[in-house]
């Protein structure tokens, strides 16, 4: 008789400060854009669900808003997020930056030590560090004796994520898969209509243009044989950001449509109408009632 295969399932957290990879791995991972990605810090705002299958596992994914000291109630309510996480999941990545650290490593590895959650420490982005750099540091986050494991990877390159996979998946607890085995996340398309609104957004705009901002989908129809149809509200806190947004006789507005609508289409693998409407909402990020309105 055939020995059985155990079969592993289970949740791992994915947690670190701003722009040290966390999207980057996640999307490595899943091998498809899931998590917008963009050069500036703190464009995650949502624990985004993604699902990796194999023959012997099923990996539940949460990536997560980065770790910083909050200084408003949006920050406080992307930190709570990512907190419950913490103590939701099966396992933590603990992703640094191979490149530097600073204060708010510390303050991850005082939230991870406090939940208890078995972690495995990624250093990633080790491609743009020397050997010199690399092993010193790994033997200083051995010594702090917080992880389970050690593992130096390089997402962009996709440099010891079969490895990351196989450790992990040891780690996780055996039992039965949550989800089908064709699907590689829990969220609507909607939601990810809007996160790809938002990249565009944090990608064509600087200074607080991309944090003042919200997407939300007021209407997303299928029409069979013909575009879907998307219409999209952002909201900003002022009139000023509203006319930035919108650009003189309407380009900016309308270049962010037609990259969004060009990426929306890639990633649904169908071709769109998208309308994008601005909305001002004075003050949204400290207003506890705007912000649940807005999905926060």
């Amino acid at each position: 008789m055939a020995e059985s295969i155990l079969f592993k399932a289970g949740y791992i957290a994915f947690i670190g400060r701003p722009n040290v990879g966390k999207s980057t791995l996640f999307n490595a991972l899943l091998k498809q854009k899931t998590a917008i990605v963009t050069p500036k810090p703190q464009t995650t705002r949502n624990r985004i669900l993604g699902i990796m299958n194999g023959d012997d596992y099923q990996i539940i994914c949460l990536d997560t808003p980065g770790l910083i000291e909050p200084s408003n109630p949006l920050q406080k309510s992307l930190l709570k997020t990512s907190l419950k996480t913490i103590y939701d999941a099966d396992l933590v990545f603990v992703i640094i930056s191979a490149e530097e650290q600073n204060r708010y490593d510390s303050m991850v590895f005082d939230y991870i030590q406090k939940a208890g959650t078995p972690s495995l420490l990624i250093i990633n982005k080790i491609d743009l560090v020397k050997k010199e750099v690399l092993l010193p540091l790994m033997d200083k986050m051995y010594k702090l004796q917080i992880f389970d494991e050690i593992v130096p990877i390089s997402a962009l390159r996709q440099e010891g994520i079969d490895e990351l996979i196989s450790i992990a998946k040891e780690k996780l607890p055996p039992g039965h898969p949550f989800y089908p085995p064709d699907i590689i996340s829990s969220e609507p398309e909607r939601f990810f209509v809007s996160e790809i609104i938002r990249e565009q957004i944090f990608m064509q705009f600087t200074d607080e243009i991309p944090y003042a901002t919200a997407v939300s989908i007021s209407q997303f129809k299928e029409q069979p044989g013909k575009k879907d149809l998307i219409s999209a509200v952002i909201t900003v806190e002022r009139e000023s950001q509203k006319r930035i947004i919108i650009g003189k006789n309407g380009k900016s507005i309308k270049k962010l449509g037609m990259k969004a609508r060009e990426e929306i289409e890639k990633f649904l693998g169908r071709p769109v109408f998208l309308e994008l409407f601005i909305q001002v909402r004075k003050g949204w990020r400290k207003n506890p009632v705007k912000l649940k309105e807005l999905g926060y």
